[in-house]
This record gives structure tokens, C-alpha cells and sequence, in this order.
């Protein structure tokens, strides 16, 4: 790659610290690092990392990193203009209390820091550039903050990072004039004409930053150009000049880099120093970060040693070595090619107690892939590629009748459910026990990133083969199967070999937290279940979802033509910009909300508000749900039909809900609705096979019931255990009346009780849900607290653990962490207090479906049932089943739900059977 790398004899790194933790900050994006305490160290994570590859990969002997001074102090702009940055949140609190961490971090890498105050970061940046510029040395900024470009000069280059990835790519006052036709200094200039959306620095209006870039190349400066105002050809810019000329030379006043900012400066204090290991020890381990105290340890051991992390000097002899990848030396790959080849790797698989395995395939598609290649891998940094068919010419099927009997009783793989499907379907079946790096990884850190690479980095320290190596990328991309095999080869001998590396550390992982048994109960077994589903896959009725479609392409012509009366004529129902101007403008409707860019909102939530004011709300929300139903069901479901089957193979996901649910794709099941008229007509589209039927079983009532469990309420387990209706109970200990004087809607108000307690509902959300005043709502809250103070008292206790240890567990001790349960900002502890009594029961629920999935699995197998699992939907099992076995597999199901978890109020299944997924819901 090429670099903005220094050729003189100093160089001085200049990164732009608040940038890079931002940056690193919301790469985890929804889900954050957070170690086992609770505390979110996304930032801190990622920024380190970032450091340990500029250090790897640049000469940085010299460098600095530059902070903004956070906090209520002003900086001349904005006291120049007081809406400089008006719009910019404050930033997360998760991000700030990383920022110390951040500090300390570099202090012990002895790597020189800055922050001045009524200054920005990049006017320290700018000086200290200049500065050395006059010692006759080289400046590389790192940052992604394109202002910078307006420093560029024959000294001065930057290292922008990409947008996505790692990569940073240089931009020099060459790469610059090539782009904007102007010398860097100009750029203010053109900053000063478009404005800056993300500083809230204005410009003038009528010119973006095309004309401001054409009119700086054309005028050469901003004086020129204002000079010139009334000859400007576009009517547009020219308007904008013309009344708003002050607001260009204000904005060049605010996008202006100063570089005269007074700091103490000198070599000595820019020359990196000696790494303390002992501190940056203690800090890693502190936070958890153990991939990166295994890259210190190794360069230690490689030193003789404490590692020393000096400066690199300029002839890089004595580079660092943070980050492993594969180096053909350090292991031993092979490439099978012959069928002797074969029989000796049998023999060595055969004395295996446990063997990693990995498959590579012609897609991604489990149940599309054409099998391309095997590797195994049964000792650390060796491993063994087997190609199918083989290079002699020995068949696939000749491969798979010769491997498949010698492999052990243990299988190990990333992602097993994957290789399961694409194996089985050419004619090997997994039958062994299973462990799943990225299932354990979920089990360990649920919100956590469970890919291989993100794993190797973490645990590892090692950085894999990129795919895009071998297929290429884009129109250009190849399919596996044309890939050389001595380019596969290696690539796939790593899969394996790396697999077995992190089985060994999250074997240990899931003892440290004692989630092992319930790998090996249930999310493991479980892999098989999910895989044999998705084999199964379900018939769908084309004719039914062709009416279907055609009378809801009807309904959204009549819905379209009445929103556009209502709203005085056409638009586009679909933008949400245009709907917000008929809302608010047109019709003068109240906002309510907006969207972090500042936009008004029209989300649902919002329309459902808006629509006790006026009816356009409530057929926007109609519509809505019509056309998404039509989009992502009705017109594309039979188009998913696998030609091999005439079935439907959606794609059940372990390690996506942080609950513990499952989720499915491709298409997506969980999201049918099954109380609307449209989704009920989706649902009558799924058959079973000519002459069968469907069975469903469902829990009733099963979180309510885990709650009681989990409270240990004696009044709220002995309505259960009365065998009456949960809600009128209820309704008659709030409303103080006896069970047969509830009234229906006093049982509607006590069930959105009922159901919103689990899930931390407050006053102000139960009186929109039930169309009450938020006083009501509160005193309805307040009653079914005295009703059961168990539970009361239950969500007391579950909120304070969460405080105290970071994290809640369901009750087979399954984790999420919720580190914002301790934050300052009351919106975002309100939420995660909701997170915090709702996952033990959702995730208890969870657990209890899956163990009971897992436990059925096995008995249809074992005695001899032609019945299948289809589906898992929430608190659903769906099944295919030929006639007569519908009363075993009801007993068989019932038993094994029921019993899948004891609980202090006996779980309820209700059982239906039919020609359709209607029929049984």
C-alpha cells in the first residue's frame, strides 16, 4: 500500500484522538464490548487497537495524539457563533468514562498527548504541524476529518481511514489538486461557500459543495467570488451571494485551521518512549483485554524479555509484530490429492478423540452450496485440505464413504449448523457431539461479534486470510470451485486449524462463567435440531398467495387514493420526507419526535400517536403494514421455493437475539402477524405435504408463569395454580371486585397489566397502549404492585443485582449485560432496566423451548416417528406429521415441553392440529 510515509529525517504522526474514538466507539455499532463487569470498553478497544496497527505498520518514532477538551467550556467559534455544533449530541457516556482509559493507555505506551483548552483539537494539530514544517520535518495527520486537507502541503500529508475496515489511505497536496483543481489553502474557501452540515457551520444557500468547487477553480478566492456576485450565472448561487455574503466570510472564519495555538513543543517531547508493560498489563487485564496482553506476552518471549515497544527507526529493521497471520513456515498444511493421501489421513482421524472441521462450498446458502473442499485439523497449526472430488479423480461420494466413518465423537467447527446442512446433503451425516466456537462465543459475549476473524483477532491475536483473496470481489468475484486449490488449500487448512485453537480458550471461557453445561445440554445439541429443520423445510400454497397478492394490490390502490385525498394530492407514501411535509406542514399536525439528523419524525410509534388526531395516521399505518406484508411475504415466498424440494428452507439463527431467542431468515418466520387479517392469510399458506397434516404446540401464558416462578408471588402462583383465566384474576385483585363482576374491558386492562409489567412498562406506555391518562395508568401500576408484591419486590431485587454485577442470567444462568443500567443519562437507564427484568424471563423462556426442542429431536429419532419440526416461532413448535401419529406426537411433545424446566407453576402447551398454519395457530 502506498503511504504518506517520510523521507526526511524526522517525521511526526499527528492523530486526531476524539476522531479515532468515536470511530472506534460505534464500530461495534448495536453491539457493544462489554466485559464481564457491565462496563462498556468499546472505545478503549477499539482505539487501542487502532494505535498497536499505525505503530506496526509506520515509522512512528515521533507522534502525538490530540484531544478535544470535553466539557462546558466554550472555543472562540462558538463564541464567534453561538450554533457552531448546535446540532452535535452530547456525546455517550460509555464513550467518556472510555476516554481516561484511552489516556492511560497511551501514557504507558509513551506516546506524547494534547488537549488545549478554547482551542479545538484540530487547531493543536494545525500548530504543531506548522511547527515542524519550520523544523524541516515531515507531518502525517491521521485522521478522517476532511478539514485537514486545508494543511496539506509539500511537508504535510494525511492517512484517512476508510470508510469501512482498516485500511488508511494517504492523501497528499498532489492527490488533492488532482481532486478539487485548487491549491489545499483553498479549501477553506470552498468550506466557507458550501457550509459544513456536520459543524453546523452554515455557508451560503443555493451552494453546495459542486458550485462552491467550481466557482473557487473558476474566481480562484472567496474574495474574487463575492467580489463577482452579481455575474454568477446559476440564479440559485447567485441569490445566495447576493443576501447572504456575511454568512461566507463567518463560515471560512469557523472551517479555518489556526496554527498559531501556543503549545510547548520540542523533539523530545514528540519522541515516543519506553512501554510500561507493568501498567499496560494491569490496564488490559482491568478491562479484559486479553488478545492484547497475548500480543504483548509474545513479543516479550520473541525479546528475551519485557517487550520493549520502542520507537521503530527509520530503516525498519526492528519492526513490531502485533498482529499473526499466516506464515507457511510456522505451520503444516497439506493438500490431500490422492486416494493413499486419503487413507492416511483416515488412519491419523481414526486415534482422534476430537477433530475441527470445516467445509468450503460454491455458496453461502447452506442448502444451494455444491461441496468444493473438507479440512480438518486435530493438532494446533496443522492441518489437512481435501478436496471433492480429489485431484486423482476419487469421487465426492467415494471421499464421503471413506471419511465419514472414522471421524470422532467430538466435531468442532465454526458455525457447525452451516457444514451440517451442506454435509448431509452430500450424503454425510454429523452424529457425534458437537462444540461450536461461534455458539460459545454468543454464550460468553452475546453481544459481542461471533465471526471467526473477529474471534482470531480477539482470542488469538491473529488475522485470517481474506476470502476476497481468493474469489476477488464484485462482477469480478469467482466462485470457490475455480480457485486453485493450492490458493484453497491454505486458506482452508487455516479455518480449521484456527477453530481448534479457539476451542481449546472458549472451552475455558464457558467454565469461567459457568455456561458450560448448558452448551453441552442445550445450545450444542441444539445445532443438529436447527439443521434438520431447515432440511425439512415447509410447502407453500402458490394459489393461496397469488389471491392474496392480488387482493392486497387492491386494498393499497384504495388506501393510496384516500391518503392522497386526505392529504390533498399525490406523493410518495413511502418517503418519509414527504410524508412530514403533508403531516406537519400541510396539515399541521404537532411534532412529536425527531430523528438524530434532526429530521421530524414518522415513525410508528409516532403515527400511532398522531392518529388519535386525524385519520391520514391511521391509513399511512395500514398501508404500511399491508405493503410490507406484501413485499417480504405474499410476492416473494413462493419465488424462495428450493426447486430440489418444492419447500420453503427458512434459516434458523442461534446467535443473533441477545435473549437467547432464536430468529429466522431468509425468509424471516418470526414476523408474521398472527392477529391481523392479512398475516393470518400468509399463515394459511404454509401445508404440510400431500396427505399429512401440522401440529402445533404452544405455550400458554409461559412468561407470566416464569415470572411467578422467578417472584415466587404466592398470590400470582395461586391464581395460576387455580386453573382460572390469569387476567380476570388479576383485573379483580386491581379493581377490587370478585372474578365474575370483571367487565371485558377491565380483563383488556389488566392483561396489558399483565404483560407489561415483565417488560418494565411505564405509566406514560400503558396509558398509550390503553388509551387512559397517565394517572390511571400509574394507579393501575401502583395496584397490581399490592396485588403481588412478589413481583414487585422480584423487579427490585433483579434491577439492584444488575447495578451491582453488570449482568442478569435466566434461570439455567444464561447472561446479558447491561452496562447502561448504572448510567447518568435517565432515558438510557429507564431502557436498560427494562432490558434488565425482562431477559431473565424472555431468556428463560428461551432456554425452556430449546431444551424441549433438543429432547423431542432425539425422541422422534429414536422411536421411530415419521413426524418432523418444522418451525420454531416464539413460544410455538410447528410439526408435519403423516395420519395416526397425531396422538403420540401430542402426548411426546406435551410431556417434553412441560417438563423441559421446573418451574413453581406448571407450564400450560396447547396442542392443535390441521391442513394448515392457520388452522393449528
Amino acid at each position: 500500500m502506498t503511504q504518506a510515509s517520510p523521507t526526511h529525517t524526522k517525521c511526526v504522526y499527528l492523530i486526531d484522538g476524539m476522531a479515532f474514538v468515536y470511530r472506534a466507539h460505534y464500530s461495534f455499532g448495536s453491539r457493544p464490548l462489554v466485559n464481564s463487569r457491565g462496563m462498556v470498553t468499546s472505545a478503549a478497544y477499539g482505539f487501542t487497537d487502532a494505535m498497536l496497527r499505525l505503530l506496526k505498520n509506520h515509522d512512528c518514532r515521533y507522534m502525538a495524539v490530540v484531544f478535544d477538551v470535553l466539557g462546558p467550556g466554550a472555543t472562540f467559534r462558538s463564541e464567534m457563533y453561538g450554533d457552531y455544533k448546535a446540532n452535535r449530541k452530547p456525546p455517550p457516556e460509555d464513550l467518556v468514562s472510555n476516554i481516561p482509559l484511552i489516556k492511560a493507555i497511551l501514557g504507558a505506551l509513551g506516546i506524547a498527548m494534547f488537549e488545549e483548552p478554547n482551542v479545538e483539537a484540530d487547531d493543536v494539530i494545525g500548530s504543531v504541524a506548522r511547527w515542524a514544517e519550520q523544523e524541516d520535518a515531515d507531518v502525517v495527520i491521521v485522521s478522517p476529518d476532511k478539514d485537514f486537507q486545508q494543511l496539506l502541503s509539500r511537508r504535510v500529508s494525511i492517512l484517512k481511514p476508510a470508510y469501512r475496515g482498516e485500511a488508511l489511505n494517504p492523501v497528499t497536496e498532489q492527490t488533492f489538486r488532482g481532486k478539487y483543481g485548487v491549491a489545499p489553502e483553498r479549501f477553506v474557501d470552498i468550506l466557507a461557500l458550501a457550509g459544513d452540515a456536520s459543524d453546523n457551520v452554515p455557508g451560503v444557500p443555493g451552494i453546495g459543495k459542486i458550485t462552491a468547487g467550481s466557482l473557487i477553480r473558476e474566481y480562484g478566492t472567496l474574495e474574487s467570488v463575492l467580489a463577482s456576485k452579481d455575474a454568477i450565472r446559476g440564479k440559485r448561487a447567485r441569490e445566495g451571494l447576493q443576501l447572504h455574503a456575511d454568512r461566507a466570510v463567518l463560515s471560512r472564519e469557523l472551517v479555518t485551521i489556526r496554527t498559531t495555538v501556543e503549545i510547548e513543543l520540542g523533539w523530545e517531547l514528540l519522541e515516543r518512549a519506553r512501554a510500561d508493560w507493568n501498567t499496560l498489563r494491569a490496564i488490559f487485564t482491568e478491562l479484559e483485554f486479553r488478545s492484547f496482553i497475548r500480543r504483548f506476552d509474545r513479543e516479550a518471549e520473541t525479546s528475551g524479555g519485557q517487550a520493549e515497544y520502542v520507537a521503530k527507526p527509520p530503516t525498519g529493521d526492528q519492526g513490531l509484530t502485533l498482529v499473526e497471520s499466516y506464515d507457511p513456515q510456522a505451520v503444516d498444511y497439506r493438500i490431500i490429492r490422492t486416494e493413499e493421501d486419503l487413507m492416511e489421513v483416515c488412519r491419523h482421524v481414526a486415534w482422534q478423540t476430537r477433530v475441527a472441521l470445516d467445509t468450503e462450498t460454491t455458496s453461502i446458502d447452506p442448502m444451494h452450496a455444491e461441496l468444493v473442499g473438507i479440512s480438518l485439523s486435530w493438532a494446533s497449526h496443522q492441518g489437512v485440505y481435501i478436496p471433492t472430488p480429489l485431484p486423482d479423480g476419487m469421487s465426492t461420494d467415494a471421499v464421503i464413504a471413506v471419511l465419514g466413518p472414522v471421524l470422532p465423537d467430538l466435531i468442532i467447527g465454526q458455525n457447525l449448523k452451516y457444514d451440517y446442512v451442506v454435509l448431509a446433503r452430500h450424503g454425510l451425516r454429523l452424529a457425534g457431539r458437537m462444540f461450536d466456537t461461534m455458539v460459545a462465543h454468543y454464550l460468553v459475549s452475546s453481544s459481542g461479534r461471533h465471526g471467526l476473524d473477529a474471534l482470531c483477532l480477539e482470542y488469538l491475536n491473529y488475522r485470517t486470510i481474506p476470502i476476497s483473496t481468493l474469489l476477488g470481489s464484485g462482477k469480478e468475484a469467482c466462485s470457490m470451485r475455480e480457485v486453485p486449490i493450492e490458493q484453497a488449500g491454505p486458506y482452508a487448512c487455516e479455518d480449521a486449524d484456527v477453530t481448534l485453537r479457539l476451542y481449546a480458550v472458549l472451552h475455558a471461557e464457558l467454565e469461567r462463567v459457568g455456561l458450560l453445561s448448558l452448551a453441552t445440554r442445550m445450545e450444542f445439541p441444539l445445532i443438529a435440531v436447527l439443521a434438520d429443520m431447515e432440511m425439512a423445510g415447509i410447502c407453500v400454497r402458490t394459489s393461496e398467495l397469488e389471491e392474496l397478492s392480488a387482493y392486497l394490490t387492491a386494498e393499497l390502490q384504495d388506501l393510496e387514493a384516500s391518503i392522497h385525498a386526505q392529504a390533498g394530492g399525490p406523493f410518495s407514501i413511502g418517503s418519509g420526507k414527504q410524508l412530514a411535509g403533508i403531516l406537519y406542514d400541510r396539515l399541521g399536525l404537532p411534532v412529536l419526535s425527531r430523528t438524530r439528523t434532526g429530521r421530524r419524525s414518522t415513525r410508528e410509534n409516532v403515527l400511532q400517536e398522531l392518529a388519535h388526531r386525524h385519520r391520514l395516521p391511521v391509513d399511512i399505518l395500514a398501508w404500511r403494514h399491508m405493503a410490507k406484508l406484501k413485499n417480504t411475504y405474499v410476492d416473494v415466498l413462493s419465488g424462495l421455493t428450493l426447486e430440489e424440494t418444492g419447500r420453503v428452507h427458512t434459516r434458523f439463527n442461534q446467535t443473533v437475539a441477545s435473549t437467547g431467542r432464536l430468529s429466522s431468515s431468509s425468509p424471516n418466520l418470526q414476523n408474521i402477524p398472527s392477529r391481523t387479517p392479512t398475516g393470518s392469510r400468509i399463515r394459511k399458506a404454509f401445508v404440510p405435504q400431500t396427505g399429512w397434516m401440522l401440529l402445533s404446540a404452544d405455550y400458554s401464558q409461559i412468561e407470566l408463569r416464569i415470572l411467578a416462578s422467578m417472584s415466587g408471588d404466592r398470590a400470582l402462583i395461586n391464581d395460576f395454580a387455580s386453573g382460572k383465566d390469569i387476567h380476570t384474576s388479576t383485573a379483580a385483585r386491581i379493581f377490587h371486585i370478585r372474578p365474575e363482576e370483571v367487565e371485558r374491558e377491565q380483563r383488556q386492562r389488566a392483561k396489558e397489566v399483565n404483560y407489561g409489567i415483565p417488560y418494565g412498562v411505564s405509566p406514560w406506555g400503558l396509558a398509550r397502549r390503553l388509551g387512559i391518562s397517565r394517572q390511571e395508568g400509574l394507579r393501575l401500576i401502583q395496584e397490581y404492585h399490592a396485588a403481588y408484591p412478589g413481583v414487585l419486590g422480584w423487579l427490585n431485587e433483579t434491577k439492584e443485582a444488575a447495578r451491582g454485577r453488570g449482568y442478569v442470567e435466566t434461570l439455567l444462568g444464561r447472561r446479558r449485560y447491561v452496562p447502561l443500567v448504572n448510567s447518568r443519562n435517565g432515558a438510557e437507564r429507564a431502557q436498560a432496566e427494562r432490558v434488565a427484568v425482562n431477559m431473565p424471563i424472555q431468556g428463560t423462556q428461551a432456554d425452556m423451548i430449546k431444551i424441549a426442542m433438543v429432547c423431542i429431536h432425539r425422541r422422534l429419532k429414536e422411536e421411530g416417528y415419521q413426524a418432523t419440526l418444522l418451525l420454531q416461532v416464539h413460544d410455538e413448535l410447528v410439526f408435519e406429521l403423516p395420519p395416526g401419529e397425531e396422538h403420540a406426537l401430542s402426548e411426546l411433545v406435551e410431556t417434553e415441553m412441560t417438563e423441559a424446566l421446573e418451574l413453581a407453576v406448571m407450564p400450560r402447551v396447547t396442542i392443535r392440529t390441521g391442513a394448515n398454519w392457520l388452522e393449528v395457530h
